[in-house]
């Protein structure tokens, strides 16, 4: 079993906004292939869907937490699952890298992410994970920055280069 959990903060505020921006991701990968729908586990603070994902059942995860939070409702769901550490893939923005670069890790710090470095804190510091650039303007509060909307062409951007690509690097790494 695998699982793959998004970083995000959840709340109709923050949708397309530049921190959740894999959930753009997510929304047109779920659109394109047999999801099932999210379900609610207020328990474990997280919404879940399965998915078959090469031919292996992989467990999606929406935290319900606030971002520097998510770190509970992988821990959680590690620990209800009984999933194994090199199963995990953790996927998150990351405002230094270049345009529209779309990165693999399976290990390394957080550098300034508060979820990452949550996560290295209270869980485990090598784990896979796939970061996609939001590009920062160091002209703007970097809060400010990661919160604010992306325009309609970054958003057809994201639909049309980065999904194709984080499709073929989930494959070539789950």
């Amino acid at each position: 079993m695998k699982l793959i959990i998004w970083l995000w903060n959840p709340g109709k505020q923050y949708e397309k906004t530049r921190h959740n921006v894999w959930f753009i991701f997510l929304d047109k990968l779920a659109s394109e292939n047999n999801f099932s729908d999210f379900k609610l586990e207020t328990k474990f603070k997280w919404e879940i869907s399965e998915w078959r994902f090469e031919w292996e059942k992989t467990i999606l995860i929406k935290p319900t937490t606030f971002m520097n939070l998510s770190w509970e409702s992988l821990r959680k769901i590690v620990d209800f699952y009984k999933i194994d550490l090199e199963d995990i893939i953790v996927i998150y923005d990351d405002k230094d890298m270049d345009f529209w670069k779309i990165r693999f890790r399976e290990t390394g710090s957080a550098w300034w992410h508060n979820w990452i470095k949550s996560i290295i804190l209270h869980f485990w510091k090598d784990f896979k994970r796939i970061k996609i650039w939001i590009w920062y303007d160091n002209k703007y509060d970097v809060s400010d920055w990661v919160l604010w909307k992306f325009s309609e062409d970054n958003l057809d951007d994201i639909n049309n280069e980065i999904y194709d690509k984080s499709i073929e690097l989930l494959k070539e790494k789950s």
